[in-house]
């Protein structure tokens, strides 16, 4: 286990002062050499945080917990591989862009409808922001990322997971969240700051991502890969179960819309050697290749995609 001391956690406070150049030079280190950091004075009010930690917290104790208990029961009982295939977490999905739904999820109350509504709003604007900043760093033009993920109906794809992971028993037997890469843009996690969990592959080792009271954790998604010709990776990353404590995670997708094309940055291919770039495609398309290999390496859906770019080409030259 490597250890968490050194990861990058950032103020956006210094942003608007003199030390904004440091502060722009360590976010462009955190997204070229981590591909997660923290953020800081990012603008949410903490107690709009408060209350979000306190009624999903609720929530799942009112709601959810009954449910969990008796999956967790059966997942024990079953053991060995069947325990391999599943996710120690109790979660649900909210939809905010392009059409919400969070009227439609049974068992909310509207205090909680409220709270999340507002706070997914913060989140978006955050999201933004931190492309925009991005594009800064990438010496892209600004709002080319938040553009780049708009499909034809001008939005992006926004939505939230909402998740608990209990105490385990046997967390040797099955994992918190498998190891995975994330498919999207950039991610905005909330999370737990007193129960731990979340690690991150770096050159081989585990890395905590160290419960911090108050910030978002932040971490960018395969369609920034492409999109910054691999200036920017996304990294797997994992959830431990653990044998004390309720672990809660608020995970926040800033995704491009269904439609939407992604392919490489040209001023950013043009950047790199020649031959480096990533492929273009649909991102609704590779969702559907994602949902089938989520908890294996992104490269193979890559080159996947490659290959139909490469086909589509020498079908158009010899047409």
């Amino acid at each position: 286990m490597a250890p968490a001391s050194s990861f990058p956690i950032i103020d956006m406070g210094l942003l608007a002062g003199e030390e904004r150049p440091a502060a722009m030079d360590l976010l462009h280190d955190a997204c070229e050499n981590w591909g997660f950091f923290q953020v800081l004075d990012h603008g949410i009010s903490t107690e709009l945080m408060d209350e979000v930690e306190k009624m999903t917290k609720g929530h799942y104790k009112r709601v959810r917990e009954q449910r969990f208990l008796e999956f967790a029961s059966k997942t024990l009982q079953d053991g060995g591989r069947a325990a391999e295939n599943l996710d120690w977490e109790s979660t649900f999905f909210v939809r905010h862009l392009p059409e919400p739904n969070i009227a439609e999820i049974p068992d909310l109350d509207d205090d909680y409808r409220r709270v999340m509504k507002q706070f997914a709003s913060e989140l978006e604007r955050l999201a933004e922001r931190l492309l925009d900043l991005l594009c800064e760093n990438l010496g892209l033009d600004k709002g080319y990322l938040t553009r780049a993920f708009r499909g034809s109906n001008g939005a992006p794809t926004f939505g939230t997971k909402v998740s608990s992971y209990p105490p385990c028993p046997r967390p040797d037997l099955v994992k918190g969240l498998r190891a995975h890469t994330d498919a999207g843009g950039i991610i905005l996690l909330f999370q737990d700051d007193r129960v731990g969990g979340l690690q991150l592959l770096r050159g081989g080792e585990w890395v905590d991502v160290p419960p911090t009271r108050h910030s978002i954790v932040v971490n960018l998604g395969d369609q920034l890969e492409v999109i910054t010709n691999g200036r920017y990776k996304s990294v797997v990353h994992r959830v431990v179960a653990q044998t004390d404590g309720n672990r809660m995670s608020i995970a926040s997708f800033y995704n491009p819309a269904g439609d939407a094309v992604i392919f490489p940055a040209p001023a950013l291919v043009e950047a790199e050697a020649a031959g480096g770039a990533y492929p273009r495609f649909v991102f609704e398309d590779y969702m559907k290749l994602y949902v089938r290999h989520k908890f294996e390496d992104k490269e193979p859906r890559f080159e996947a995609f490659k290959s139909m770019d490469s086909h589509s080409s020498n079908l158009i030259a010899t047409a």
